[in-house]
């Protein structure tokens, strides 16, 4: 078996949800910035509602969903 330094990272992709990356992890933003975990797995927000940005706090969970026009309070 490969130690865990020769091994590809594996990162699990989620629908509505954040990416989910073995860690330890380095994130570099847009700026340059580097974001350091050294926990064994990290959640990376990709809907940039986290206050934690770049790590998920579940934000996107409280997201409203927008549906079509209500049939609702149509006409009398």
């Amino acid at each position: 078996m490969a130690a865990a330094s020769d091994r590809p990272r594996r990162i699990r992709v989620q629908r509505d949800g954040p990416l989910l990356i073995e860690g330890p992890v380095e994130v570099v933003d847009e700026n340059g910035e580097v974001t350091v975990s050294d926990r064994f797995e990290v959640a990376v927000c990709t809907c940039r509602r986290s206050r934690l940005f770049p790590w998920c706090d579940t934000s996107h969970r409280r997201r409203e969903r927008r549906t079509g026009p209500s049939d609702e309070g149509g006409s009398a």
